[in-house]
């Protein structure tokens, strides 16, 4: 190596570390955008695919999102066939001809939230919901059980984080009357009917 190759390497190395210290002491100075979750709510888009939410009333048990979706994760049984009430746009539980829905779980270790399940249905009964963080102790607590939900009145399970946070943050405590009401959060997410 010459001596004036030696020279131009170090005045290389500096330029470098001068451009990388230019850049660095321009993010310094820059307000920080770390959101201090849960404290502060994330904001997703309209169209964010979260957990689903289920309204079973509605459910025909006709198979179709299970079909629809890619990775096998939703499970269906059933006794029979169930079929709506024309007036009241719910399936009648009284009637001896209507079939059971005993079992509508989804495996969330295995979810895309690709909304594919949402297409097919005829009575627009699955949703994809706005909640993101379903964390559990163990894989079997990531199979959510859709018919017991119901059976508490939810359509949508309730996140660890926000039964232990309802009391003590405000956007947490109106998220959480929200799905203990059985309220959607929104049917932006679904893949909208063509046609």
């Amino acid at each position: 190596m010459s001596v004036g190759q030696y020279f131009r390497d170090i005045v290389e190395t500096v330029r470098s570390v001068a451009i990388g210290m230019k850049i660095t002491i321009r993010y310094v100075f820059m307000k920080p955008v770390t959101v201090n979750y849960p404290e502060h709510r994330l904001s997703f888009s309209p169209r964010y695919r979260g957990i689903h939410e289920f309204e079973l009333n509605k459910c025909i048990a006709c198979d179709l999102c299970a079909k629809a979706c890619p990775v096998d994760c939703i499970y269906i049984e059933k006794t029979g066939p169930r079929r709506i009430d024309k007036n009241t746009g719910l399936v009648d539980e009284n009637d001896p001809k209507n079939g059971k829905l005993t079992r509508f779980a989804i495996d969330y270790s295995k979810c895309l939230f690709c909304a594919l399940c949402t297409e097919p249905c005829p009575t627009e009964c699955i949703h994809m919901g706005k909640l993101h963080d379903l964390s559990a102790y163990s894989r079997s607590e990531a199979v959510v059980e859709f018919t017991e939900l119901d059976k508490q009145g939810l359509r949508t399970p309730i996140p660890l984080w926000m039964q232990r946070n309802k009391e003590k943050i405000d956007w947490v405590r109106k998220e959480y009357d929200r799905v203990v009401a059985g309220q959607l959060a929104g049917t932006d997410g679904d893949i909208p009917k063509t046609g």
